[in-house]
């Protein structure tokens, strides 16, 4: 995304909150605190951090959310209450993916169940796989102890403050190494392109905002090759 200069809005993460509507789950505020619907079930991104059991003053007084920070084309905060279904469906799948699945993107994809229920489901979004979870004894998780466990898994990428842009910038370079093997690309292919893209010679020469870019970019050439090599054997 490319940097606009002069005035605009403040630029801080964008909260999106859970909430199961007649045509959306889930929405944002604009700063008059109107709602803004979402239409859109997904959201793909990498997940750089998670806040349990925080303590929020509402309209309605003190409150338990979960918030989910995901770096996508922009960061979110995915916020949702701590004991909602959509809380504790996000909770399980997390608790199933290794470490090594968190440092890739992910799809957080919200489901509408009855009256005002939400799920959340968590999809490979280049196998386009679902996290499958065990559903069957919701009535009797240990909620303290998941989002621990969870938290613990998580937050271990974020290191002391002055370390923890380099810890994710690694992250997502390293990342990049993975889609750009299943491109088939050569090193040198990758500095053309970013020759080309961003007039530099190096992915650490990008600054956060173009690094981010870089990597969307990237995976959604890998999504568009998956696809057509999809149809391609569907059609053979």
């Amino acid at each position: 995304m490319e940097i606009k200069l002069g005035f605009g809005s403040v630029p801080k993460p964008q909260y999106v909150f859970v909430s199961r509507e007649a045509d959306h789950c889930w929405y944002m505020l604009s700063e008059e605190q109107r709602h803004i619907p979402i239409y859109d079930k997904a959201l793909t991104g990498v997940i750089t951090k998670i806040e349990c059991n925080k303590k929020v003053e509402t309209t309605y007084g003190e409150t338990e959310k979960t918030d989910l920070h995901i770096l996508a084309e922009q960061p979110y905060i995915i916020r949702s209450g701590r004991d909602s279904y959509f809380s504790k469906t996000l909770l399980l799948s997390l608790d199933i993916l290794t470490s090594e699945q968190l440092h890739q993107p992910l799809t957080i994809v919200v489901s509408p169940g009855d009256k005002k229920v939400v799920f959340c489901t968590i999809y490979n979004p280049i196998t386009y796989q679902a996290i499958k979870i065990n559903w069957d004894e919701h009535n009797e998780i240990d909620l303290l102890s998941l989002e621990q466990k969870v938290s613990q898994k998580i937050n271990q990428l974020q290191k002391p403050e002055n370390a923890a842009n380099t810890d994710i910038r690694g992250i997502i370079i390293a990342q990049t190494d993975t889609y750009l093997k299943q491109l088939g690309w050569n090193p040198e292919q990758g500095r053309r392109y970013l020759q080309q893209k961003y007039g530099k010679r190096s992915r650490r020469e990008l600054n956060d905002q173009e690094l981010i870019d870089f990597i969307m970019e990237i995976f959604e050439i890998l999504c568009t090759q998956e696809n057509r090599l999809l149809m391609s054997n569907l059609a053979g």
